[in-house]
């Protein structure tokens, strides 16, 4: 495995941008290894602030046609008065995600802690902290457990009868019922949060010891004089189960009938299952003998330079291997926070401290929520993927009530820029740059159909096939001509930017934005290719694609730049962190350097006029920005883009810096980096397509290309050296190697022909195929 898999820090957090990470998908924490008085704030996934709003404003399907009539004649600025009068909901925001509380514990020193280290070591997803006080030295060591369903703390020491601590749950600013002990061992903390249909909570905390003396006392544990203490907590809720308070304490007790080593033991093998699937090796870079020995925040600090480093010096400092433990670490996270059976990650993927966050740690769905997503395909993680589908039925559902309330359509679904636990569909907060957006739930579809190309899992297909579906349907009818032969949406946005018209008049509301068209575009094709593939809806695949032949396409505008809205108008602001119209070049393959060269140009001179006017500079921004450069095949860019994420937008815990704490950049940049090592779009397969030239030798095993493929890959000298293919299906690959290369299968020789450059070939399930160059 790679080293890489250590974050290490020579003191205690001080704040959650430094604190580490840990969870099993539903219950996570965060670890300031703090020696003494240790604050641990804890969530779990459906701990939200009440039940589900109706917010439809009851004005809306007057509204609607009000809007588009002002927009016809050209009177932006009463449509969009109009727009957030009538059709903004009338509760103007949906739910929030909350954090459970704290997990208070305070360890009793007799002096001053010294040879302070902490970690997470995210090859076995355990964080620790170790400390000296007179002599003797103290261990803490934490994980949450996804088999035992429950955070698990040793706290040990050197010499024995020496721990002595209490500890209790508490924050959560008074919002709870109860706390107080229901064992000889246990506390119960309990609680709700808002509205008669809100989510009702209990955490369960209980500890055993080796040796000393345990009891509670009012609403503590307290434990003297042990040689070693286990801490174990449990949250169960309402939303999952109305026997949440007898799970919280069963998952518990269960617990504590184990040792240690038994929780851990089953906890590691759970999740090496997932994490060990990938594995990135890249070659050591950085010309320093001892950067190994530099904690993880100092080696982000160190890839910023000083104020003697200009422009080139800056692209002297490497760190590879602080590249491979970002891509890591992505992974990492998306298995820690986004499993089987569990909510998926929110923008602060699990993990919250605040009860009023930033954006409430929504559903952001104009491209935060989709980029969370990235990575669980291609880096081997499908399982991942799918609390993400269970979300989406919560948002159909809603989404059908949505679209007769608001639109007067009754066919299909409708969600908006925003949703949250319930899938609240309705506009989200009255920000007229993203409010009216009615494209996240096509958006959020699209993971669907990508799913199934990745995993050629037709049962799955037939069981959300009618998500797919019911998203094609809503704009089978919502769609409108724009008066010379076009279908367009709208009222829409192009998400969070303003353009100025013809009058000078700075706007955001309009017909047609690209990022519309482009996402209708990508999701008519796969409804069609999945009514196909499951023999059904001839009739209504048809019907797509006649209205796909009146879909505007990517078009280039004055600045040879791809247009962001339906005329060309220029942006208010020209460095904008949003890059919409480039949704056709990634997530979306409708752009692409071989088959559409003048739009991959155009594309080019998008992100390069972004980029110079100010844009990129947002973490998530930049990782979406360093997909498209990958999309593009410019190595170089993907790099420096990869650099400035990782120097610029990065906490000293490797969290995304975005509002202090965010995870969004994460899972984007961890994308990118395999994007540059491995491509599969527009039904081929492309080895190295954007290879660093820092990235001189080193391997990755494990990625997952579309058609059911694990690829091994290989290099030296920047030169493809050999791919191992696993085939988990009968298929016929085109693939691009990027040189010539010879293709094997158990040593004898594979019949294959080259096309335009393209290998194609016949593979089998269960077999292997080597690319040699």
């Amino acid at each position: 495995m790679s080293t890489e898999t250590l974050m290490k820090y020579n003191s205690p957090a001080e704040s959650f941008s430094e604190a580490l990470p840990i969870g099993n998908g539903r219950i996570g924490a965060m670890i300031y290894g703090t020696p003494d008085n240790e604050n641990i704030v804890i969530n779990e996934d459906s701990v939200w602030s009440g039940g589900l709003r109706h917010r439809i404003n009851p004005d809306a399907k007057e509204g609607f046609a009000e809007v588009r009539r002002l927009l016809a004649e050209g009177k932006v600025a009463e449509a969009e008065d109009t727009a957030f009068s009538k059709m903004q909901g009338v509760t103007p925001n949906m739910r929030r995600y909350m954090p459970l509380g704290e997990l208070e514990l305070e360890l009793q020193l007799n002096g001053k802690a010294r040879e302070y280290s902490r970690s997470l070591d995210i090859g076995s997803a355990v964080a620790d902290a170790s400390f000296t006080v007179n002599g003797v030295t103290y261990t803490k060591e934490y994980f949450v457990s996804a088999p035992d369903e429950v955070m698990v703390m040793r706290i040990s020491a050197s010499e024995p009868a020496s721990v002595s601590l209490s500890c209790c749950i508490g924050g959560r600013d008074d919002y709870y019922d109860d706390n107080r002990p229901c064992g000889k061992n246990m506390i119960l903390f309990n609680g709700g949060s808002g509205s008669k249909n809100g989510i009702f909570f209990a955490a369960c905390l209980g500890a055993s010891s080796k040796g000393g003396e345990l009891s509670t006392v009012g609403s503590r544990i307290c434990v003297k004089n042990a040689d070693e203490v286990m801490i174990v907590l449990s949250v169960r809720t309402s939303f999952y189960s109305e026997m949440y308070e007898e799970s919280a304490q069963v998952d518990t007790e269960m617990a504590l009938q184990c040792d240690f080593e038994e929780l851990y033991y089953r906890h590691v093998n759970d999740y090496r299952e997932l994490f060990d699937r990938v594995e990135l090796s890249l070659n050591d870079n950085s010309e320093e003998e001892d950067l190994a020995l530099m904690n993880t925040d100092e080696r982000i600090d160190r890839l910023k330079g000083d104020e003697l480093d200009n422009t080139e010096c800056e692209r002297l400092i490497h760190d590879n291997k602080l590249i491979e433990l970002y891509f890591n670490f992505g992974r990492y996270l998306m298995i820690s926070c986004s499993r089987p059976g569990t909510q998926p990650a929110n923008i602060q993927g699990l993990w919250n401290d605040q009860m009023s966050s930033p954006s409430g740690s929504r559903y952001e769905l104009n491209i935060n929520t989709e980029m969370s997503y990235w990575i669980a395909e291609s880096c081997n993680l499908s399982e991942c993927h799918l609390p993400l589908f269970d979300l989406m039925e919560r948002i159909c559902g809603n989404g059908r009530v949505t679209a007769k309330e608001m639109y007067g359509i009754h066919k299909g679904f409708v969600c908006h820029n925003t949703t949250d636990i319930w899938g609240d569909t309705v506009p989200q907060d009255e920000c007229r740059t993203s409010s009216i957006w009615p494209m996240g739930g096509a958006w959020l579809a699209l993971h669907i159909y990508e799913h199934y190309e990745y995993t050629l899992d037709k049962e799955f297909l037939e069981d959300k096939y009618h998500i797919l579906k019911e998203a094609a349907e809503f704009y089978t009818e919502y769609l409108t001509d724009d008066g010379s032969g076009r279908l367009v949406t709208g009222p829409s946005v192009s998400p969070e930017n303003e353009y100025i018209d013809e009058n000078g008049v700075k706007a955001s509301l309009c017909m047609g934005p690209a990022i519309d068209m482009q996402i209708i575009t990508v999701l008519f094709a796969d409804v069609i290719n999945a009514a196909h593939i499951l023999g059904r809806d001839n009739a209504f695949a048809d019907k797509l694609r006649t209205m796909m032949q009146k879909l505007p396409l990517p078009q280039v505008g004055k600045y040879g730049q791809i247009m962001e809205w339906s005329k060309d108008y220029d942006e208010s602001d020209i460095g904008h962190k949003h890059i919409s119209q480039l949704f056709a070049l990634h997530p979306a393959d409708l752009i692409n350097p071989y088959r559409t060269p003048k739009l991959a140009d155009a594309a080019r001179a998008t992100l390069v006029r972004r980029l110079i006017n100010g844009g990129g500079k947002k973490g998530w921004s930049c990782a979406w920005i360093t997909n498209m450069w990958a999309r593009l095949y410019d190595s170089r860019m993907v790099y420096e883009n990869l650099k400035r994420l990782l120097s610029h937008s990065t906490n000293p815990n490797m969290t995304n810096s975005e509002h202090s704490f965010q995870l969004d950049a994460n899972f984007g940049g961890t994308a990118a980096i395999a994007e540059a090592l491995l491509q599969s779009c527009g039904g081929e397969i492309d080895l190295l397509p954007a290879l660093p030239d820092e990235w001189k030798t080193g391997h990755v095993k494990g990625l997952k290309a579309k058609g059911g493929y694990t690829f091994d890959i290989y290099w030296v000298e920047s030169k493809l050296t050999t791919a191992e293919i696993y085939s988990e299906a009968d298929g016929e690959m085109h693939l691009r190697a990027n040189c010539v290369a010879s293709i094997t299968c158990d040593g004898i020789s594979v019949n294959s022909r080259i096309e335009d450059g393209v290998i194609i070939f016949n593979t089998e399930k269960g077999k292997t195929y080597t690319v040699k160059s």
